[in-house]
C-alpha cells in the first residue's frame, strides 16, 4: 500500500470519528468505524487511530474508551471538508420567506440572528452593516441662547448628528440665517470626503464678519459626516449553548465572553481574510473564554458597491458541531443579507 493511500485512509478514519462523535457525543471505537463501511479491518483501524493519536488529532478520554477528536483534529477535518451540506429546497424557501418579510435593516438583522440560532442550534451573532459614507441631506442651525448654537446634521440614511457651538458674542437672526443658507448652498449632498472642500468654498464666499461663524458651523458639519458609527452586534440563542453545557468543562467563561462586545468584534476581525467563510477552533480563538468553542463566521456586503464595505455574522458553539451544515447555513444567510442590502441601495 502506498504512503498516500495510507494517509487518505487515516483521514477517512478521522472523518468517521468526528462525524460519529458529533452525532452521539460518545467516544468512537474501531468496531463502530469498521461497521460504517470503511472497507478495512478493525485491527487496521486501530493502527490508524494510534497514528492519529500520536499526531495529536484524537485522544482517549479514559482507558478502554473509544477516541475523541482534539481541536487540532477538528481543524484537519474542517480544512479537508470536500463539500458543504446544502440547505434543502424547503429549508431555503423557508429562509427566503422569513427574511423577505423584513421591513427595515433592524428587522432583517433581528430575523437573521434568530434564524441562524434556530437552524444551527448554536449561539448566533450578526453585526450591523458598517455605515456607508454619510451623505448630507439637511443642515439646521438653531439659536439656543445668546452666543450658543445647535448644529443639526441629517444624513440620507436617516442618522442625526448634533454639535453645540459657543461664540463670544451673540449672532443676529439675519447673520445666522445667512451663514446657514451659505453652507446649505455649497454643501448640499456633501460626504465626509467632500465636506471640507464645500465648507472652504462657503467660507471663502462669506462676508468678512461671517467668516468665523461659517467656518465654525462648517467644522461641526464635517465632524458629524466623518464620525464613525459605533459597531453593534446582535446575539441570539444563548439557551442553545446552555443546553449543550456537557460539551464544556465550564460554560461560564463562554457566556461571559459572549456578553463583551469587544470580544465579539475581535472574533469578527479575525474573519477579515478575504474568504466568505472563516472557522476558528479551540485555542485558535482570540479570547481564553472561547478556547473550548468553535466559531464559524461569514461576510456579507453592506450595499451594492465595493465602497459600501462589509459586515459579519456567525455562530459560536462547542467544537463538537456539524461543521458542514453550520457553514452552509452561515453562508446562505450571509448571501441573503448581501442581496437584501443591495436591493435597499437601489430602492
Amino acid at each position: 500500500m502506498t504512503r498516500n493511500s495510507a494517509q487518505n485512509r487515516r483521514l477517512d478514519v478521522l472523518r468517521a470519528i468526528v462525524t460519529q462523535y458529533v452525532a452521539t457525543r460518545e467516544p468512537v471505537g474501531s468496531k463502530a468505524i469498521a461497521a460504517g463501511g470503511l472497507g478495512v479491518s478493525s485491527a487496521t483501524i486501530r493502527n490508524d487511530m494510534a497514528v492519529l493519536e500520536e499526531a495529536g488529532l484524537i485522544y482517549q478520554p479514559h482507558t478502554s474508551a473509544g477516541r475523541v477528536p482534539t481541536d487540532r483534529g477538528y481543524r484537519v477535518f474542517v480544512d479537508r471538508l470536500a463539500e458543504l451540506k446544502p440547505m434543502s429546497g424547503p429549508e431555503r424557501a423557508a429562509l427566503e420567506t422569513f427574511l423577505s418579510e423584513s421591513v427595515d435593516i433592524d428587522d432583517v438583522v433581528e430575523r437573521s440572528v434568530r434564524l441562524l440560532a434556530q437552524v444551527t442550534h448554536q449561539v448566533a451573532l450578526v453585526q450591523y452593516p458598517v455605515a456607508r459614507a454619510r451623505l448630507l441631506k439637511h443642515l439646521e442651525v438653531i439659536d439656543l441662547a445668546p452666543g450658543r448654537l445647535l448644529v443639526v446634521v441629517v444624513t440620507a440614511d436617516g442618522e442625526v448628528g448634533e454639535r453645540t457651538l459657543s461664540f463670544n458674542a451673540p449672532l443676529g437672526d439675519g447673520q445666522l440665517r445667512e451663514a446657514r443658507e451659505l453652507l446649505r448652498r455649497h454643501c448640499d449632498g456633501a460626504t465626509c470626503a467632500t465636506a471640507q472642500a464645500c465648507v472652504d468654498a462657503a467660507t471663502a464666499s462669506a462676508r468678512p464678519e461671517l467668516v468665523g461663524t461659517v467656518a465654525a458651523i462648517g467644522t461641526a458639519l464635517t465632524d458629524v459626516l466623518s464620525g464613525q458609527s459605533e459597531s453593534k452586534i446582535v446575539v441570539a440563542g444563548a439557551a442553545n449553548l446552555a443546553r449543550g453545557a456537557l460539551d464544556f468543562h465550564d460554560i461560564a467563561p463562554v457566556l461571559d465572553a459572549l456578553e463583551e462586545q469587544v470580544v465579539l468584534m475581535r472574533l469578527f476581525a479575525e474573519a477579515d481574510q478575504g474568504d466568505d467563510l472563516h472557522v476558528s477552533i479551540g485555542t485558535e480563538n482570540p479570547h481564553d473564554g472561547l478556547s473550548e468553542t468553535a466559531v464559524v463566521t461569514g461576510t456579507y456586503r453592506a450595499g451594492s458597491d465595493e465602497s459600501d464595505g462589509s459586515a459579519h455574522l456567525g455562530i459560536v458553539g462547542p467544537m463538537r458541531m456539524d461543521y458542514a451544515r453550520t457553514m452552509s447555513s452561515v453562508r446562505a444567510v450571509a448571501a441573503y443579507l448581501s442581496r437584501y442590502l443591495a436591493q435597499q441601495a437601489h430602492s
